[in-house]
């Protein structure tokens, strides 16, 4: 669906595909968690259970994304809980519901409560855009509002170096610095609208996100808590190991997908050399296959939850080509190569 031109799908095919997906095993095991409120475990930003940040299960923004990518139509029922909870994020409405796993540390801390609200605000614009919402005049006030606070921190001195020394020999990220995140890039390359409307700004980003990342590890600190930097994106995240091999290529497929639809890929040269030796291993019918592959890509990182994999290894040789291959195929169209579909 995501690859097809519209109009030349068979209606009778593309209607047992969709009834296809609804049934799928990986479906019902999201839907089935989803409460009444729309949210999955009362927490919005979670990208995977963790008792450190006291989670059982990911949280609604990843959920809600992983119905997307594994194709629920998003006029079931599951969308709709979801489309209530997370357009009522971005409004002043001060429900503790709203706040999700950070209402304790709200509590008598209106500061606090701020910054929680813009972050799942991040987190819920990504999901909405995503879902095809790019008109929605509340979607494109956050939007517009999350783009213009990542674009002053490209224009200030904080983007050469957003890290301030937290102690003697620990780092903290500057509590005025506001770098882009996964969710504040997958929202503007979900709105190609917006994108034409702040082409500088997207420029901007593009080059950004080509500079290498800070070496030194870092948290967020708000208020007396600590965060994670999971969620940021402080450039290129690609990574690679002592033979030269991509550490996480599904997290390197989900970057390059955004910079294609952002229109950046081809100005992010990280980014064109990890896809370089990919594109090289599809074969004649655009499937990839490489030699020697044991097993499906495996991500270490727990931002790509909702992303991969969609089709489980089942030890057959086409579930572990199947996701590189049908990411490829979706980098190749937003950068507008043609296809050939068979």
């Amino acid at each position: 669906m995501d690859l097809a031109p519209e109009g030349t799908a068979d209606p009778a095919t593309l209607g047992e595909a969709i009834r296809a997906a609804v049934l799928d095993p990986q479906v019902s095991a999201v839907t089935t968690r989803q409460q009444e409120t729309g949210l999955w475990d009362a927490n919005f930003l979670a990208f995977q259970a963790s008792q450190r940040d006291h989670t059982n299960e990911p949280g609604t923004v990843a959920q809600y994304r992983r119905l997307r990518e594994l194709g629920v139509p998003t006029t079931t029922r599951p969308f709709r809980l979801g489309d209530r909870a997370l357009y009522r994020t971005l409004s002043r409405d001060d429900d503790p519901l709203l706040y999700g796993e950070f209402f304790d540390a709200t509590v008598n801390d209106p500061d606090a409560a701020e910054w929680y609200r813009n972050l799942i605000r991040e987190g819920a614009s990504a999901a909405l855009a995503e879902a095809g919402y790019e008109q929605d005049p509340r979607l494109r006030g956050s939007a517009h509002k999350i783009i213009s606070q990542v674009s002053s921190f490209l224009r200030s001195d904080l983007a050469e170096d957003p890290l301030a020394a937290r102690g003697s020999s620990a780092w903290q990220l500057h509590p005025e610095a506001h770098p882009p995140s996964w969710w504040s890039v997958a929202m503007l390359a979900a709105m190609p609208t917006l994108q034409r409307e702040r082409a500088g700004f997207v420029e901007r980003l593009g080059s950004y996100l080509s500079q290498p990342t800070p070496d030194r590890s870092f948290v967020i600190v708000v208020n007396k808590t600590t965060l994670r930097p999971t969620h940021l994106l402080l450039g290129n995240p690609i990574e690679y190991d002592s033979k030269g091999q991509p550490k996480d290529v599904p997290l390197a497929l989900h970057f390059a997908e955004m910079l294609a639809g952002l229109g950046q890929l081809q100005k992010v040269a990280p980014a064109v050399e990890f896809l370089g030796p990919l594109f090289e291993d599809l074969d004649a019918d655009g499937v990839w296959h490489p030699k020697n592959l044991r097993s499906q890509p495996k991500s270490s990182s727990p931002v790509t939850h909702h992303y991969w994999p969609l089709q489980a290894d089942d030890g057959e040789m086409t579930s572990r080509q199947a996701d590189v291959t049908f990411r490829l195929a979706l980098i190749a169209k937003r950068m507008g190569w043609p296809l050939e579909f068979v």
